[in-house]
């Protein structure tokens, strides 16, 4: 890896740029300098103004002050089409893709070729062949509708599309959040070859491994402001995470307790079964147990969380509640008093929040028969709720009456949490629910399951991240092709155990294989 950029005239400079949201300041006083043939990671936690730089910088908003410069001749944006047609693309981390549409007609959108008067459907598919080929994703038909394909393959169109564009400034939001393993590495391989063709790349990702694998040059921002700009490779990780936080970055994972398995269980699954899916599921857990649902993506760890809440139809085996059979057959059953258990969706703007709505209806929403009596709601009993939330969470809002939309991601997913707080359940299930979310948001979310650990919760938890697993998980049950391939306990939780458990290999082998990656 390169320790300097290889030209010294940059191709893109922000200079003093501010945007204010009210009261709020999303950037002060900005600066960023971007070179050509460079992977230029931006990084900061959930509010930091990563995501209004971008919007700025695309064209999306446009900045209170300040200046921008691109091949050293200013310029200003009216619109993202603006920015696109000087050479500046952003794909953001929520899809832009239209799933009614092929994939052809997606990547093609904004500027289809014509003949005629006609859209030239020949050089349409031409046109989407080659940008696929280009992000690595040639088994990608461009006839497919969009809304056939899975997430992780919706995010290669999304990146297909970007690059029909002919970007000279690529920007990657968590590109890589939906995507699986090996989708990650094709793109990896894509963006250094348009590294080595000269493109700009602008890389946002909370993935330290990432950051560390890809980039050439890092800032990081914090409170809207650059607080630092660094050769990658030059600082630790906790020194990076330190400049993110403005703190220090310590004991990330509570401490776990001694095991006490003399506990009843709360959640027993015995042989539980779902289509193709899930095969003979079995296993306890107990009040004060975290356990964490590991394997590779896609193994069946999903459809056991939506199974056991009650979202499928057709499983077999059973489901024990305190020891007793529970035929839970709805989500509405699930959340029911008697039974306690509450699912943190893995897509919060879609499956755990009304964007538009604001952060009190979404909080209160979840509370409503708490706060009210014969259909009458109590506002202040609501309010002292609500407050109680807030500050059990740290969620950062400038007011309950802003739409939940406007907040940070990790803002949003501490919403998503707090509405099934409230509820005060018994069993939680987790479906990835940092995914996302930058580093200081997930130390609080750590310290939270564990402290809900502590007054009796049960904690069902599945994670695509390994140091999560290992940090914060009592036992973890490693799932492969819809089964459980291995419990792991206390220090059997390793990243080699891991890895062995979930490509169904042994121990040592999966050690050999990281080192010869390593």
């Amino acid at each position: 890896m390169d320790s300097a950029p290889q030209e010294t005239t940059p191709l893109f400079r922000m200079e003093g740029v501010s945007k204010r949201y009210g009261g709020v300041h999303a950037l002060e006083d900005a600066e960023l300098v971007v070179h050509a043939g460079r992977i230029h990671a931006i990084l900061g936690e959930n509010g930091a103004g990563k995501s209004t730089l971008i919007k700025v910088m695309s064209g999306v908003v446009a900045p209170d002050q300040g200046r921008m410069t691109l091949d050293g001749r200013e310029v200003s944006f009216a619109s993202p089409a603006e920015a696109n047609q000087a050479g500046i693309v952003c794909i953001f981390q929520e899809l832009s893709l239209i799933p009614e549409l092929s994939v052809a007609d997606n990547i093609v959108i904004s500027d289809p070729p014509t003949r005629f008067g006609m859209i030239d459907r020949r050089a349409q598919r031409k046109i989407a062949e080659e940008a696929l080929a280009r992000a690595g994703a040639s088994d990608i038909h461009p006839s497919a509708l969009v809304r056939d394909l899975p997430l992780s393959r919706r995010q290669m169109v999304e990146i297909a599309k970007a690059l029909a564009r002919k970007p000279r400034i690529l920007i990657l939001d968590e590109a890589t959040s939906a995507l699986t393993a090996a989708d990650v590495s094709k793109v990896f391989e894509v963006l250094r070859r348009l590294r080595s063709e000269g493109l700009a790349l602008l890389y946002i990702s909370h993935r330290m491994h990432e950051i560390a694998e890809l980039a050439d040059d890092c800032t990081v921002f914090r409170n809207g402001r650059k607080i630092a700009t660094y050769a990658a490779g030059t600082k630790t990780d906790n020194e990076v995470v330190e400049l993110m936080i403005g703190r220090e970055y310590q004991n990330v994972f509570p401490a776990k307790p001694a095991p006490q398995e003399t506990a009843k269980p709360v959640l027993e699954c015995r042989e539980l079964c779902w289509s193709d899916r899930l095969t003979d599921i079995s296993f306890v857990l107990r009040p004060g147990e975290v356990i964490g649902l590991g394997g590779l993506d896609g193994q069946g760890q999903r459809e056991l969380l939506l199974a056991l809440f009650g979202v499928l139809r057709g499983c077999t085996g059973s489901v024990l509640i305190d020891g007793s059979p529970a035929n839970i057959r709805s989500p509405a059953h699930a959340r029911a008093a008697g039974i306690g258990m509450a699912l943190i969706p893995e897509d919060r703007k879609t499956e755990g929040l009304m964007l538009p709505m604001t952060v009190r209806e979404n909080l209160a929403f979840a509370a409503m028969d708490k706060v009210s009596r014969h259909g009458v709601i109590d506002r202040q009993a609501e309010d002292r709720l609500l407050d109680e939330m807030v500050k059990l969470l740290a969620i950062r809002t400038a007011g309950m009456e802003i739409p939940v939309g406007a907040l940070s991601g990790g803002n949003q997913q501490k919403v998503v949490i707090a509405k099934w707080l409230m509820r005060h359940p018994r069993i939680i299930l987790l479906n990835d629910p940092t995914r996302g979310i930058d580093v200081g948001t997930k130390q609080e979310i750590y310290q939270l399951l564990r402290r809900l650990a502590e007054e009796g919760a049960a904690i069902l938890f599945y994670s695509t991240d390994y140091d999560e697993l290992i940090g914060c998980c009592d036992r973890v049950l490693v799932l492969y092709d819809g089964e459980i391939k291995r419990e792991l306990v206390g220090d059997e939780i390793t990243e080699h155990a891991l890895i062995a458990s979930a490509l169904n290999i042994g121990v040592a082998e999966a050690a050999r294989m990281t080192g010869a990656n390593g």
